[in-house]
């Protein structure tokens, strides 16, 4: 799935809009300079012609001014925005769209490439009443329109104001196996799916239709259930334990301490994570099917449980399906990691699942809100609430410029028990994330051209080589990754 990335010019667009309808709009945040009729198709400009930076992110656009200067670093990357019919047409034949609007103008400014996630929300269009709201905006689960007709229009719609501005992926829905965002049941969920695919494919041609996410937590019930089910039970107790290390108990009976076959079956029965293995087989038939275009993953947990779901993620998905992480994050409730600790993570984190093939991975939050439900960052951030960057953010940054247009190379197999990392290889030059895959530094002898350092910090010349603990390191030099691992030691 390895596959070279790379980032055509972005010409700069259009003056800022109203922020977008949804978010909560901040007294400081730069006046409109045109606001767009709420029928008028965009006049976009330039182009993004595809990604050249695998590693982006995914905030929170009220506070869009605190975080610009840090997301310039990110171009080339990739975004998503979840959007709503509901509230994009709160009254039948009544659409706004200059929310979105901004956002795309915005997006392509900063020469990042916008996804977008219909959903439909619970409103006239759909019938019934709410059952789950979530954060400020109120945001409801999503139920079956009554009228699949009038969603094809509103879908058509969508791609065809949002192609211009270089959108091409359109997911449809968020984490339907959880009740939260999906008020039908899985046979309504791939009937919706395929009503929306005909519409986006015959509306533009080059569009991709991507499923909706399943979440973090069901992927991790699904390695597991695969694993049982071809009768490596001692395998799936161990995928089990690695994936869910730190949600145990999160979540009462939902996520509990497995050691063994009856307990992983037992936890697998629950009607919650029946739900959610259902969703994924639906997912997955879509995919088959080619019903879906890209698959999209979800994953907040340790980085150790990156190995049990690439290894589902290539089981299960058709050959030649783009993989893409449209959220990746750190949940840690109560997390006591000190910051170096949780940026040396979140690096082994992305690069481990861009070296299995993952071809877009977006780390949320950017910045977490401290007024968030929770009262604590569960989720942890690149930057701090007011934008200032952490140390996990220069590393992040630093991953980005290291991959801009370059091809991603996981690392050979005779290093395999060794090393772990990524390379990422542009024109002569190789650059290496490499950490010990043992409790043992490793050495890689200098090479010519070699610079070394910590990820996000300035390179220094290796002409001793480079000493490899557990703590990621960047080394960078004029030769081909295979030479300059070949005498590892």
């Amino acid at each position: 799935m390895t596959r070279p990335l790379r980032l055509r010019a972005v010409a700069a667009l259009a003056a800022t809009l109203l922020l977008t309808a949804g978010c909560t709009a901040h007294d400081d945040d730069p006046p409109p300079a045109a606001t767009p009729s709420p029928t008028a198709a965009p006049q976009a400009t330039g182009t993004v012609d595809g990604v050249g930076n695998p590693f982006g992110a995914h905030w929170d656009w009220s506070r869009y001014q605190q975080f610009e200067p840090y997301l310039r670093r990110l171009a080339g990357s990739a975004t998503y925005e979840e959007i709503s019919w509901c509230e994009i047409e709160r009254t039948a034949g009544q659409v706004d769209w200059a929310g979105l609007d901004e956002i795309a103008s915005r997006s392509r400014e900063l020469g990042i490439t916008l996804h977008l996630k219909i959903r439909t929300g619970v409103c006239w269009a759909t019938g019934g009443t709410a059952r789950h709201t979530r954060g400020a905006a109120n945001k409801t689960e999503s139920a079956m329109p009554t009228d699949l007709g009038a969603y094809q229009r509103f879908v058509r719609s969508v791609v065809q104001r949002y192609g211009p501005y270089g959108v091409r992926e359109y997911a449809i829905e968020n984490e339907v196996n959880a009740p939260s965002y999906w008020a039908g049941s899985p046979e309504d969920y791939a009937r919706l799916v395929r009503a929306a695919a005909e519409t986006i494919r015959a509306t533009d041609p080059k569009a991709l239709v991507v499923d909706s996410g399943i979440s973090s937590v069901a992927y991790g019930m699904g390695v597991a259930d695969r694993l049982v089910r071809a009768g490596r039970v001692p395998e799936a107790v161990s995928a089990y334990q690695a994936y869910f290390q730190r949600r145990v108990g999160t979540r009462g009976q939902q996520i509990p301490t497995v050691t063994g076959e009856a307990q992983l079956r037992r936890a697998l029965g629950t009607e919650t994570n029946s739900r959610s293995l259902r969703f994924l087989a639906v997912t997955e038939s879509l995919l088959a099917d080619r019903t879906v275009d890209v698959r999209q993953v979800h994953f907040y947990e340790h980085f150790s449980g990156v190995a049990p779901l690439l290894d589902h993620l290539r089981a299960t998905t058709p050959a030649g399906t783009p993989i893409q992480a449209w959220e990746v994050g750190q949940f840690w409730r109560d997390g006591d990691g000190d910051p170096a600790s949780r940026a040396a993570e979140m690096v082994k984190t992305v690069t481990l699942l861009a070296a299995g093939g993952i071809g877009e991975i977006s780390w949320l939050p950017l910045a977490y809100n401290p007024n968030n439900a929770a009262g604590s960052e569960v989720r942890y951030g690149l930057l701090d609430p007011d934008g200032t960057e952490r140390e996990a953010g220069r590393m992040l940054a630093a991953l980005a410029d290291a991959a801009r247009d370059a091809t991603v190379t996981p690392l050979p197999a005779s290093v395999a028990g060794r090393l772990s990392g990524v390379a990422f290889v542009r024109g002569g030059q190789s650059t290496l994330v490499l950490w010990s895959a043992a409790k043992t530094p490793v050495t890689v002898p200098a090479a010519p051209g070699g610079r070394t350092g910590a990820v996000g910090s300035p390179l220094r010349a290796a002409g001793g080589g480079t000493t490899v603990t557990d703590v990621p390191v960047l080394l960078r030099a004029d030769q081909p990754v295979e030479r300059i691992l070949a005498t590892v030691r």
